[in-house]
């Protein structure tokens, strides 16, 4: 429960630094503004198509009686945008990352600027970045769409499939989403998609609770493109902490310096070997010049 509110509170603070960093919150509108009109495209073409759609999905259900045919095509349609808007959510933040991957690495590391100590970046160039990224893209959506096709088949079943799926839904699509938004902190520390997915789901409730207030805010238009800059200024932010906890370097082991290296005395604790104080009445020792 402490990791969810926690998450919430990263969703918050980003929101809260674009507001104190206007000129950055600008920037980072111009990619979300550009993806909502394609998406609004989209969308506005399955609302149009998705009776047809549904029609030519369930021919089984041609020669059905009223209220039959239509209930069951009814529920199809719904499920059908349902998942539309769900893909879409999950797709907004990749292709907004795409196309604005310039604008929000500035962003995130401007970030990470005003926190101290930002990591150098990996010193690639811009399309190799955007491979990388669209790389990953694909890869985290092929594993929400696996979900997502599950989801909408117990979508069919009864009661549940009207209450506790759709709920369980917006948290999978929170955490995705979480894994999306954090790709450009990740990606800045050279940590590849694979691993980025191990560290979230060891904090499954973090992400979800980063990511499910976005994913439900996504829904209203235009809020997205408004929350865009302050999700990747959260995102960052929830990365700082994250990582560094996932990997402390070891610590050294005196045991394993060099044979015959004895590790360099502390000032003004004691002599140095091979420099004995001479005993009272006796000439300084010289040090040994061989074995």
């Amino acid at each position: 429960m402490r990791d969810l509110v926690t998450g919430m509170r990263y969703l918050g603070k980003g929101q809260r630094w674009v507001a104190q960093h206007g000129r950055w919150w600008g920037f980072g509108l111009i990619p979300a503004l550009i993806a909502l009109v394609l998406y609004a495209g989209v969308l506005t073409a399955l609302a149009i198509w998705s009776g047809d759609i549904a029609a030519w999905a369930t021919p089984f259900a041609d020669d059905w009686g009223s209220p039959w045919q239509g209930l069951l095509r009814g529920v199809f349609v719904a499920l059908l945008f349902a998942g539309g808007l769900m893909l879409s959510v999950l797709t907004f933040t990749a292709v907004t990352l795409l196309i604005g991957d310039p604008f929000y690495e500035s962003l995130s590391e401007k970030v990470e600027e005003s926190e101290g100590d930002c990591p150098p970046g990996t010193d690639r160039p811009l399309w190799q970045e955007i491979w990388i990224a669209l790389r990953d893209s694909v890869h985290v959506l092929l594993r929400a769409a696996g979900f997502g096709i599950l989801l909408f088949l117990l979508g069919f079943v009864p009661f549940i499939g009207q209450t506790v799926i759709p709920a369980i839904g917006f948290c999978v699509s929170g955490f995705f989403l979480a894994v999306e938004l954090t790709s450009v902190a990740m990606q800045r520390r050279n940590i590849p998609v694979r691993e980025r997915l191990r560290m979230l789901r060891g904090r499954k409730a973090l992400a979800v609770g980063f990511g499910t207030p976005l994913v439900l805010l996504f829904l209203i238009p235009f809020i997205a493109v408004a929350l865009m800059p302050g999700a990747v200024a959260g995102a960052t932010l929830l990365v700082r902490d994250l990582v560094p906890d996932e990997e402390q370097p070891p610590a050294p082991d005196p045991a394993a310096a060099p044979y015959g290296r004895q590790p360099a005395p502390q000032a003004g604790f004691g002599p140095a070997p091979g420099h004995l104080p001479p005993h009272p009445g006796q000439a300084p020792q010289q040090p040994p010049t061989g074995w």
